[in-house]
């Protein structure tokens, strides 16, 4: 008894380990920009459906969660911060519904069905990212105004840097799934993930 409840320790701290550095990824992808056409990208949003896709949507939420506390309690992870705000007030502001968008498309990159054909993974986080965008666009309207060209705002100048994110995830989930002796329908390449997170009963779906 004593030892399984030894393990079942070792494992809930190393699932805390891997959200905890899991939002580090997150600060990482957000501070760092990559030259693109037409705008520079950052890798956030392929992180975010990493997440989910790879360890499944409750770790993929639980990351993703602690990111955004901790951007709310004033810790400088958020894209452009300091520089253009910290804590409640850069979260209350125009990226707002992207970053809320956040955890519903690690939610979907987790939780949907990700089979091993290349199209059906590739269009499933079509439908998580476009949540993002979603929510996103439904928020910087409503803070701006719905007269404003939003799409051109907060959609379109974004198409092209996740076509290419998603794309390369497609890719990389193929891979992995196509490489792992066998993988949960649920968590997509899961198998492909550390043993600890396989076989923990915490978070598991």
């Amino acid at each position: 008894m004593e030892l399984v409840k030894q393990k079942q320790n070792t494992k809930i701290l190393k699932t805390i380990l891997i959200v905890f550095f899991g939002t580090i990824l997150l600060t990482l992808s957000a501070k760092i920009k990559i030259p693109f056409y037409p705008v520079p990208m950052t890798m956030q949003t392929f992180v975010v459906l990493f997440l989910g896709l790879s360890f499944g949507y409750k770790i993929g939420l639980a990351t993703v969660g602690l990111y955004i506390l901790e951007g709310i309690i004033g810790i400088p992870v958020f894209s452009n911060s300091p520089e253009k705000g910290i804590g409640w007030i850069y979260f209350t502001g125009p990226t707002m519904g992207y970053l809320i968008g956040f955890l519903f498309a690690t939610f979907l990159a987790g939780y949907l069905n990700f089979k091993t054909n290349i199209i059906f993974i590739f269009f499933k986080l079509i439908v998580s990212v476009s949540i993002i965008y979603i929510l996103g666009v439904l928020w910087l309207g409503n803070l701006i105004g719905w007269d404003k060209p939003l799409l051109q705002l907060g959609v379109t100048p974004f198409l092209l840097a996740e076509l290419f994110k998603i794309s390369l995830l497609t890719i990389l989930a193929k891979k992995l799934i196509k490489f792992s002796p066998s993988h949960d329908v649920h968590s997509g390449i899961s198998e492909a993930m550390p043993w600890y997170i396989k076989h923990s009963s915490f978070f598991s779906k």
